[in-house]
């Protein structure tokens, strides 16, 4: 699902296909928080993604207050480095984890899901690219910190871009990932799917 023209692209979708909706439409996002299985993986999968979100903000609020000049380069970079960091290293080895271990399980225990999580693994390669352009972009922004206005201008709008488009990924993704997987656990209990 590399192809742009793909349906289920990332960066062009709107949503898992409606084959791919039937548990999540059986159990919705609202109700989530009180049933009886969403302790344990549900909730630290959903603890997990928030986090991710939330660094993604904070970043993108980040770099917006350098280029508004409420930070300056040095404080900046002190700033940014250790969190961009952070969130790279911990979303790639999520993803890691998720494709090696739990992908490979929720497929095999629910096979009108398989399409779903071969979507969500196109996905996982389309977010490693993403990441890796994230990672040259930041460190050619924070080399440009030494540099002219101009040079820091420019290398800023070009990470700012870069974030902003890992970012919309990274959103489209975590909410298709969770209506994949969350009504999957509340439906068969972490037991019964070989992963509590």
């Amino acid at each position: 699902m590399a192809d742009k023209a793909h349906p289920y692209y990332l960066e062009t979708r709107s949503g898992l296909p409606a084959d791919l909706r039937w548990l999540v439409e059986k159990y919705p996002r609202e109700d989530w928080l009180g049933h009886d299985n969403v302790h344990g993986m549900a909730s630290m999968w959903l603890k997990r993604h928030d986090m991710f979100r939330e660094l993604g903000g904070m970043l993108t609020e980040g770099i917006g207050d350098y280029r508004e000049a409420r930070l300056d380069a040095q404080g900046f970079a002190r700033w940014f480095a250790p969190r961009l960091n952070f969130f790279l290293g911990n979303l790639d080895g999520h993803h890691n984890v998720e494709d090696q271990h739990y992908f490979p399980v929720f497929a095999d225990a629910e096979k009108r899901l398989k399409r779903g999580f071969e979507i969500l693994d196109a996905d996982h390669h389309l977010i490693h690219e993403a990441l890796q352009r994230n990672a040259e972009a930041a460190n050619a922004f924070i080399g440009a910190l030494a540099e002219d206005a101009d040079r820091q201008r420019f290398a800023a709008d070009t990470y700012a871009d870069e974030n902003a488009r890992l970012i919309a990924m990274l959103s489209r993704h975590l909410a298709d990932e969770e209506d994949l997987i969350i009504p999957l656990i509340l439906d068969r209990g972490e037991r019964d799917l070989g992963i509590g």
